[in-house]
């Protein structure tokens, strides 16, 4: 993998997101912080009247907002009009999440006990009102062209979805869901299917066309436990679903049937995949860089375990974790997976083995390659705009493979640095690495081949 990479890092927030292109905002208690991606030069400064505790660009990077829930108040702020400023109080309503519509000129609020979805508009000032929004992980969607929206909904003991026009929020499709207690609903990117799953008591997923017929309803099996993720292609043409019995089954968009099912053994004896496996190496210092005392970024370097991949020959085994069985939310079963930007392969976890990313390749429909971490995957995140994926395990290194290889970065920081999460930047030039207390910026520099 011929690239370097350069790191800036800021001891300062507790939540990060990413604009558009040219700017950064983070948060600090009451205090809204909107940098340069590139230099991390301050741009804006804005307090807000309380604790921040939630933060979302709008679509075009014009507009910030803020929710501080427990307060129950929003505030958006204007990057153009540094003057100009929104306050929104839901008042004994209350607040419990907060996001823009896909024009990013109107704001939904869904309030206490989710009694309601609020739709304030920033332009005219007009108020809409959804009711019985249900609470469930994933109760709003949109599609990506920003025309539709899907709301999941619980009155009289049943589940509906009701599909309404972002242009005007008018209702345009009201339907009952053949499901139990429904957990989520997903738009496929081309905006023309609607998955809808179950809870994980039973497994189910419905697919849903723009006007509410029922395409297909798809059960692998019944009397366990179901589905625990879900995943459609950027091209729509698969829906992966993990479920709790540690397998990936792949439907395609034509018949809605399965065409391939992934298992996710301890053990990987095929020696057509790829196994890299994570090592520990001593650092290396040159003797003429050492110092008495010590410089504190060589000091750092000195007594950080470094680590680097090698290729495990196969049959591997991996450490394999029987879940608790007297305990809720079991850790088991897929609870991550994703396709790359070129549909060209899947990355998921098996939380049995949680040291472990397994990438398939969609156009072969087998596995590929198995990266065994020291450490438990705490997130993984494709590249936007090329088949590159970052990993991250809780420590201070950030892991990227692709096709050409794998290697394990060390991130230059002082005192712990511990990546629970990521987030490429849309140019994939980027990413922003986020701890609980800092963050740090990794810049990706390609070197031209000689």
């Amino acid at each position: 993998m011929q690239q370097k990479l350069r790191f800036l890092a800021l001891a300062l927030t507790q939540r990060l997101s990413s604009a558009l292109g040219s700017a950064q905002a983070s948060c600090v208690q009451y205090r809204l912080i909107v940098r340069d991606v590139t230099t991390l030069q301050l741009l804006q400064l804005y307090t807000c009247l309380d604790q921040i505790q939630y933060i979302e660009w709008s679509s075009d990077s014009l507009f910030i907002l803020c929710a501080m829930y427990k307060r129950g108040i929003v505030q958006v702020w204007s990057l153009e009009q540094p003057d100009w400023h929104c306050k929104i109080d839901e008042g004994s309503a209350g607040l419990v999440a907060s996001c823009w519509s896909p024009d990013g000129r109107h704001i939904l609020n869904t309030t206490e006990f989710h009694l309601r979805i609020t739709v304030w508009s920033l332009c005219t000032k007009s108020v809409s009102y959804i009711k019985y929004p249900k609470a469930c992980q994933q109760g709003i969607a949109f599609t990506k062209d920003g025309r539709y929206m899907a709301v999941a909904e619980r009155r009289d003991c049943k589940d509906f979805v009701s599909l309404f026009v972002c242009s005007d929020w008018q209702l345009l499709r009201h339907f009952d869901t053949e499901t139990q207690d429904l957990f989520g609903i997903e738009w496929a990117p081309n905006g023309c299917v609607l998955a809808v799953w179950d809870t994980c008591l039973e497994y189910k997923i419905l697919l849903y066309s723009l006007d509410g017929r029922l395409l297909s309803t798809y059960r692998a099996y019944e009397w366990s436990l179901g589905i625990k993720s879900i995943a459609w292609s950027p091209s729509s043409q698969f829906l992966a679903i993990g479920s709790y019995d540690e397998k990936v089954r792949i439907l395609n968009h034509v018949t809605w049937k399965k065409i391939a099912e992934f298992e996710h053994p301890a053990m990987v004896a095929d020696t057509k995949t790829v196994v890299y496996k994570e090592v520990e190496k001593p650092p290396s210092v040159e003797t003429e860089r050492l110092s008495f005392p010590p410089t504190r970024a060589l000091a750092s370097s000195l007594f950080s375990t470094q680590s680097k991949y090698d290729i495990s020959q196969v049959p591997v085994s991996f450490q394999y974790i029987k879940p608790v069985a007297d305990r809720a939310n079991p850790k088991m079963g897929i609870g991550m997976l994703a396709f790359s930007s070129d549909n060209c392969f899947l990355a998921t976890k098996n939380d049995n083995i949680p040291n472990a990313v397994w990438i398939w390749d969609i156009q072969k429909l087998k596995l590929s390659v198995v990266l065994e971490q020291l450490c438990a995957i705490q997130s993984f995140q494709w590249d936007p705009r090329q088949p590159r994926l970052a990993v991250c395990t809780g420590n201070s290194k950030v892991y990227l493979w692709s096709p050409a290889g794998c290697v394990s970065v060390q991130v230059p920081m002082e005192g712990e640095f511990q990546i629970v999460s990521l987030c490429w930047h849309p140019t994939g030039d980027s990413m922003a690495l986020l701890s609980k207390e800092n963050f740090c910026m990794c810049y990706l520099e390609r070197e031209e081949v000689k």
